[in-house]
């Protein structure tokens, strides 16, 4: 039996012990008096341990920090180093183009772009595609562009979906089952009902009579909610989508960000989904900076049929770095070379012996947890069943219990995605690494119930 004082005592400890072996990071950490939050990014700050870890050097499946200690990464950039750190094919690619070859910021475009656009066509079955820089840009120029196409206002979100920093996407279902802005949302520039609509994921009641109003011009979505905690969808719910969006005369957008994962076309391909619009990032680059927006050849036709809409100039595109040749280089050799079909087959297998391993630590110590699997990356959850809807997975999140698994794997060389109990297998991931976590996280549970 988990208890609280037994939880609580077990934290502190894993924090003491992670202050006194990780001194150059604590330092460094208390040093940087120049950044907002002591942290290039703000949301470095979401540390366990009570500070980040400092990177020395990373290649493969595998991190060191500064006080020189290995880890094996399971995080692997929340999804950005999902081709591993530093692949070769990808290192070579941008060397040859930012060095020998120059040009990063030419503003003209190169015969990767092609080769990177037929690609992702083959990969998701969406023939035209455009570049940007992040996929949070990709998702904030689809939104033009299904409202432009439906002179609409709307866009309808899923409660506690992720599209990076899109504005309209920070909604949620509130306590009373009325929309409401998400908890914390900064700076919103309106109140979000204004230009949005909320369904739970797996709710297609609530979804057909948010799109019964008539003013929603897309639904843009996760195939599988991930930011929230994995949140799969129950069989026919997809499907369902699909022929509600298309009932009420709104595009569907598939983010394929984090869903990247359910394998080489994502859950698009894996699923047989049909958006009108898929924008996908992070992975994409093998670390490089981009993103990327496909569109169905209809909707590329009649987008280009439009003469009133400046698609060149100040039409809201943006981006003067979107598409450059150093990001382009690096996604043909991620997908050419490294993230490649075969891969995938490893990246999922390997993920499924994680799922079943973690498994039988839950059965063996009788906790009421629960694991879920997408493609090559699986997420234990403090709750069983697993959460069927973000609502419920946010209720269900265990803050001190994640942080308690965090820390104690940090200590003993294992990685996951901070923001949440998520692990993500890379190309050099391998049964060893998975091997050591089961290990690992036998024993933080072992000590957690006194066993």
């Amino acid at each position: 039996m988990i208890t609280a004082s037994r939880l609580q005592e077990l934290l502190e400890r894993e924090r003491a012990a992670f202050r006194v072996s990780h001194p150059k990071s604590g330092a460094a950490y208390e040093a940087a008096d120049h950044l907002f939050g002591h942290v290039p990014m703000t949301w470095m700050n979401k540390t366990a341990a009570g500070h980040p870890l400092y990177l020395d050097r990373a290649r493969g499946a595998h991190v060191w920090d500064i006080d020189g200690h290995e880890y094996v990464d399971l995080c692997l950039g929340d999804t950005g180093a999902m081709a591993g750190h530093s692949p070769p094919p990808t290192v070579r690619a941008v060397a040859d183009r930012f060095g020998e070859l120059g040009g990063a910021t030419a503003m003209m475009p190169t015969e990767d772009a092609e080769w990177v656009g037929a690609e992702l066509a083959r990969r998701f079955g969406m023939p035209l595609w455009s570049f940007s820089l992040t996929a949070t840009d990709a998702n904030r120029w689809a939104i033009r562009l299904a409202r432009a196409m439906t002179g609409r206002p709307k866009i309808l979100f899923n409660s506690y979906c992720y599209h990076g920093s899109v504005d309209e996407s920070l909604i949620v279902v509130g306590p009373d089952g009325e929309a409401a802005s998400r908890a914390g949302n900064v700076g919103a520039p309106c109140d979000v009902t204004l230009t949005s609509r909320v369904a739970e994921f797996n709710d297609l009641e609530r979804l057909e009579r948010e799109l019964a109003h008539g003013d929603v011009a897309a639904v843009l979505m996760e195939p599988a909610l991930t930011n929230i905690g994995i949140v799969l969808p129950e069989p026919g719910y997809l499907e369902g989508v699909r022929e509600l969006s298309r009932r009420h005369g709104a595009l569907l957008i598939n983010d394929e960000t984090h869903t990247f994962s359910a394998g080489p076309g994502g859950a698009t391909a894996a699923w047989g989904l049909e958006p009108d619009v898929l924008t996908v990032g992070k992975a994409l680059g093998g670390g490089i900076p981009c993103g990327a927006y496909g569109l169905s050849g209809q909707l590329g036709e009649r987008i280009s049929a439009r003469a009133d809409l400046d698609l060149v100039d100040m039409g809201g595109v943006g981006g003067t770095l979107a598409g450059n040749p150093v990001s382009m280089a690096a996604m043909r050799a991620t997908l050419e070379h490294v993230l490649t079909d075969e891969a995938f087959a490893g990246m999922t297998a390997l993920a499924t012996r994680f799922v079943e391993g973690v498994r039988g630590v839950i059965d063996s110590f009788e906790v009421p947890w629960s694991i879920v699997q997408l493609g090559a990356r699986a997420e234990y959850r403090f709750t069983s069943p697993a959460p069927r809807n973000g609502g419920l997975s946010a209720a269900a999140h265990a803050p001190d219990l994640d942080d308690y698994l965090h820390v104690y794997l940090a200590n003993r060389g294992i990685l996951l995605t901070p923001f949440h109990a998520m692990a993500l297998m890379c190309p050099d991931t391998t049964e060893a690494d998975v091997d050591r976590h089961h290990e690992v996280f036998a024993e933080a549970v072992r000590e957690l119930v006194g066993k």
